[in-house]
């Protein structure tokens, strides 16, 4: 969860009082966020050891969903609502004085859509910095940037002083070579080009890069005297910087992802319209798209939804009505009140701000934190259940205790893998109906979930490559595959698999682990040639596999019980070399892998 460290003078100045440590971690706990640390010791030991007088601070952890409190503006107002020193504030957008017809208009180019398609704007008018808010300012555009931003990935914001440029904006997109203009912090002005290799030496920036160095045309904003604004998602301008001097802030933001745009521009907005001159006051601007389309952003407009007293009431174990929920879910910032023609309903109005109150039972949870956890009635469920173990986790057991019996090691490799390892290492191609892919991987060793056991077991060989011969591993756990039939579009299936690693290939070796899985589940060996028949056991079957050796791989079939029921459990064979080069594996191997599901079916689990 994010960390967010305030000034702790600053802080309670805003809350009207002071608090010692425990009386202020006991108010955030009340409050849903958790004081990490206190400053105040090492502030104070340092002014007595004679250096530098520092501020205490107070580092603060808020939920991953609370966009809105990742800055002291944002803290402080939400604990004063809390406390109820003060009412939710009305954030609206304001028209300048001559209305709509003098918004400020930014005109969006067809050739953004190749890089970073959306945008949105606002303006905030005679802003009062001081030191400060104005790092306040900076910082939380840094805090959203890592976290809903996701490393500027999806949203990136950009924060300009409006006096020093001339509307109407231009929002285009260039050839890397085509634009030309001096960055912030710089003296001499470089072409975009230029700048990806200027920054990569410059370790803040450098992460960023990837984003857009590779598109053949770069996003870039431009006032009426072609004066660029920023190059998003990199850097601003020189020219157009915020000081402390500045009076109107004109925000920009470039996105991959609209709805996470509108959420960033309005936490923005709505934490520094406060310095605004008439506070919690935005001017909105105009944009106009390739199509002719207008549209005027920021939308500060807050959302109708209901909730029901009898249900929270029921998650909470309370016996409120609706007015007194209402005046709870005041107290989380949320404007409540209880319908006039239904005593049942609660009707709410979320502000633009919360974007984490999705469902009742989001509200629920802020009528149960204003109540106080603590302050719940503790009583027992109504209900006593039995625990029992899955069918499929005691056929595991039966797995894992009789190849650990036979010698053979357990590992837990990772359920994530890259992409190469899960396919072109083993000689297999992505169809792209099969493997489920990460939207946004950490790294390319983390980009698709597995759909076989037989990768983390050639990892875990490789990383053990000096132990003595042989290697004997085996795993029993989930591989996940897409199914459209599912209501999450995936599907989790429980294998079995084991290799074995010495200098020679040992395939009887797997071939008698398999035979001996299959005795203890009171699976017999049948021939192959009873095709329809209602007979119950398994045989192998030689088959082709590019992940194998060729003529030394089979699959192995089972038959239920069932006539003409007949399934491929899995595969058992010697490792193709190639496969073996890329785990840098220098002795041969065999592997056995096998769906353990199809067992569950049978109505013979003697595992039971």
């Amino acid at each position: 969860m994010p960390t967010v460290s305030v000034d702790k003078l600053d802080l309670f100045e805003r809350l009207g009082r002071s608090y010692t440590t425990e009386e202020f971690d006991h108010l955030c706990f009340e409050f849903g966020i958790e004081l990490d640390e206190d400053t105040t010791e090492e502030v104070e030991a340092a002014a007595k050891r004679g250096e530098p007088a520092e501020r205490a601070h107070l580092k603060i952890e808020i939920p991953a969903n609370r966009s809105d409190l990742l800055c002291i503006e944002g803290i402080a107002r939400a604990l004063r609502v809390f406390l109820q020193l003060e009412t939710c504030p009305q954030v609206k957008c304001v028209l300048p004085p001559g209305g709509e017809k003098d918004l400020l208009t930014c005109h969006i180019a067809p050739e953004t859509a190749q890089v970073r398609g959306f945008t949105a704007a606002a303006i905030l008018r005679n802003v009062q910095f001081t030191q400060r808010s104005y790092d306040s300012f900076i910082e939380l555009q840094d805090k959203l940037h890592q976290n809903i931003c996701r490393k500027r990935q999806l949203v990136s914001i950009g924060t300009h002083d409006l006096d020093t440029l001339k509307p109407p904006f231009r929002y285009e997109a260039k050839a890397p070579t085509d634009i030309k203009f001096c960055p912030l912090n710089k003296q001499k002005e470089y072409t975009a080009k230029e700048l990806m290799t200027v920054y990569e030496s410059e370790k803040h920036l450098a992460r960023y890069l990837h984003i857009i160095r590779d598109s053949p045309v770069y996003p870039i904003w431009y006032d009426q005297n072609d004066q660029v604004l920023s190059l998003p998602p990199i850097i601003n301008s020189e020219h157009s910087k915020i000081t402390l001097n500045t009076r109107n802030v004109f925000i920009e933001l470039t996105a991959l992802d609209e709805t996470k745009l509108a959420i960033v521009l309005n936490i923005i907005c709505v934490m520094f319209s406060e310095y605004c001159e008439v506070p919690f006051t935005v001017e909105p601007v105009r944009l106009v798209w390739p199509n002719g389309k207008e549209t005027i952003t920021p939308d500060l407009s807050s959302r109708a939804t209901t909730a029901s007293a009898e249900y929270i009431n029921s998650c909470t174990g309370l016996s409120l009505s609706a007015a007194e929920i209402a005046e709870l879910l005041k107290r989380m910032t949320l404007e409540a009140q209880p319908s006039p023609t239904n005593p049942d309903q609660i009707l709410v109005q979320v502000p633009a701000w919360r974007p984490d109150i999705l469902h009742e039972c989001d509200i629920m949870e802020d009528a149960a934190i204003a109540y106080g956890f603590n302050n719940l009635t503790k009583t027992f469920p109504t209900t006593n259940t039995v625990a029992q173990q899955l069918p499929v986790s005691k056929l595991c057991d039966v797995v894992r205790r009789e190849w650990a019996y036979a010698g053979w090691v357990e590992v837990l490799p990772l359920i994530l893998c890259s992409h190469d390892e899960n396919f072109a290492w083993m000689n297999r191609k992505d169809d792209s109906t099969q493997v489920v892919k990460l939207a946004n991987p950490k790294s390319l060793e983390y980009q698709v979930v597995r759909t076989s056991l037989l990768p983390g077991l050639l990892k875990t060989i490789r990383e053990n490559k000096a132990h003595p011969l042989p290697i004997k591993v085996f795993e029993t756990s989930d591989i996940v595959i897409k199914d459209p039939t599912a209501e999450r579009q995936t599907r989790n299936i429980r294998h079995a698999a084991a290799i074995w690693c010495n200098k020679t290939a040992g395939f009887e070796v797997v071939h008698g682990l398999l035979d001996r899985i299959m005795a203890m589940l009171e699976v017999p060996r049948i021939a192959d040639d009873a095709k329809g028949s209602a007979t119950h056991g398994y045989y192998l079957k030689e088959i082709e596999d590019p992940t194998f050796f060729p003529g030394r791989v089979a699959s192995i079939l089972y038959r239920s019980g069932q006539p003409g029921e007949e399934i491929t459990l899995g595969v058992l064979g010697i490792l193709h070399p190639t496969v073996l080069a890329s785990f840098e594996i220098p002795y041969p191997c065999s592997a056995l892998e096998f769906n353990l599901e199809p067992f569950l079916k049978s109505g013979k689990e003697p595992w039971e």
